[in-house]
């Protein structure tokens, strides 16, 4: 069953939709080049799930999010990360990596997360933002052997600035 899956992928950079165009929606930002990946901090797993777009994924499904992290005390761990993939005269690059934390608790369907932090955390990696400071050092290093398993060259021509943050201690 699990062989028929369809690897999912970043999304794919477009050209500019406003190539060209000075008027309406000129300098605004866009969701094409940005990719959720979704760690499982306990089984040390990531892959991306399109759905966290919309707080749709499959770990969110089914789960009432609450603001306070006591209401959820045995909530599993798991990392959000805005992945945001851009093109400079090397190639294509990991541009904006930002995390954001949440727990889930499926046998309560309850989880703990702040939508403020999720919501500003994708909009900083739209931004080219590093933000994963947050982050536990087995965390980070899922999140570095995920992004480089999945394309060599994203990795490689990434800024010194992501492979400094997210280098486990």
């Amino acid at each position: 069953m699990e062989e028929n899956k369809k690897k999912m992928g970043f999304n794919i950079i477009k050209n500019d939709p406003t190539d060209g165009h000075k008027g309406f929606g000129k300098g605004a930002l866009s969701l094409n080049n940005v990719s959720p990946v979704i760690i499982n901090v306990e089984a040390g797993e990531a892959e991306i799930d399109i759905g966290a777009m919309h707080a749709r994924s499959a770990v969110e499904k089914g789960i009432k999010f609450l603001p306070n992290q006591e209401e959820v005390p045995n909530g599993k761990p798991y990392w959000l990360v805005w992945v945001t993939i851009d093109r400079n005269v090397e190639g294509p690059y990991y541009a904006g990596v930002t995390a954001c934390y949440m727990t889930v608790d499926r046998e309560i369907r309850r989880g703990y997360k702040s939508l403020p932090e999720h919501v500003n955390r994708m909009d900083k990696s739209i931004k080219r933002h590093i933000i994963v400071d947050d982050m536990d050092a087995k965390s980070k290093k899922v999140l570095v052997d995920f992004l480089r398993s999945h394309n060599e060259t994203l990795w490689n021509n990434s800024s010194d600035e992501l492979k400094t943050a997210l280098a486990a201690e």
